[in-house]
């Protein structure tokens, strides 16, 4: 014989056939874990949440105005040492948005592994950014593979940009990229009415937070695709948002500042935010440098 035999199987045979029996294995104890222990889990609007992601504000939309019933304004001084507070019942007119702006929060060393979220910019200065998020409960940090087994809801935060990026720039001292975004006439407002659509929505029935398939990205396609269906298409980048400026710009949806290599040096605001007094306004100090706003966008 050209090998032993054990019974009727051949050693190549047996490791064969408990490699097997350990795959069915793991994957039955997978499957029973699936359907006894997370699938059961039912998302919560109530909790005992974490301070900065207590409140889910709700949104009171009017025929040209949308007031926000929590906005949250933190003062960040390091990531554990901050100014806490909710402004109540902020007041914005659809008719005065004058920019959205996308931006790209590289908060880890692998570059895919990025926070993306959006503001947006009123004529009277205001800026206010929109970022889903994984809600969290006192004691509990964030991990992406928590986030695959249904262990955090999904949070749509509202807040001033100098408290969403501020907290980025400076507190926590990630590489942070604020790009404009183009936006036809009228779609700046169905963005913010839709968004702030799913915020009550939110509010009446809590949803589930993936690391891959529910995200900040992912969550932004999907507001997007709602109001221009087919605006962005299903690529790889949308998993992986580090990526997602080069996708953005090739389909022009972020303006195009001299190319990509440029737009990307352009849009960079991190390290000019370091130098930020923390007086002065935090939005117009970071956009100083920026090309103007397009004439006449909205009319």
């Amino acid at each position: 014989m050209n090998h032993l035999d054990l019974g009727n199987f051949s050693i190549g045979e047996l490791i064969v056939i408990f490699i097997i029996s350990i795959i069915i294995i793991v994957i039955g104890r997978l499957y029973y874990v699936w359907f006894t222990r997370i699938r059961p889990r039912v998302p919560s609007t109530e909790a005992d949440w974490n301070t900065d992601c207590e409140f889910q504000s709700k949104a009171i939309i009017e025929e040209n105005h949308i007031t926000f019933t929590k906005i949250r304004d933190f003062t960040w001084r390091t990531t554990r040492d901050r100014d806490e507070k909710w402004d109540d019942n902020v007041k914005f007119d659809l008719r005065e948005i004058k920019d959205v702006w996308f931006i790209v929060d590289h908060f880890h060393k692998i570059h895919g592994l990025a926070h993306t979220f959006l503001s947006i910019e009123f004529n009277d200065g205001r800026c206010i950014s929109i970022s889903f998020e994984a809600r969290r409960v006192k004691g509990k940090r964030y991990h992406p593979w928590k986030g695959l087994w249904r262990s955090y809801e999904l949070y749509l935060l509202i807040g001033y940009e100098r408290d969403l990026l501020g907290l980025r720039t400076n507190a926590r001292g990630n590489k942070d990229f604020l790009f404009r975004a183009v936006t036809p006439p009228g779609k700046d407002r169905q963005l913010l009415v839709a968004i702030a659509q799913k915020m009550n929505q939110l509010n009446e029935t809590a949803e589930w937070y993936h690391s891959f398939f529910t995200t900040c990205n992912t969550s932004i396609v999907k507001v997007v695709n709602k109001i221009t269906p087919g605006r962005i298409p299903f690529v790889w980048r949308n998993f992986l948002p580090g990526y997602t400026p080069k996708a953005a710009f090739k389909l022009g949806l972020i303006e195009d500042w001299g190319g990509l290599e440029k737009t990307l040096q352009i849009a960079r605001v991190d390290e000019l935010a370091k130098d930020w007094d923390g007086k002065s306004d935090y939005s117009t100090f970071i956009r100083k440098h920026m090309p103007n706003s397009p004439v006449d966008k909205n009319q």
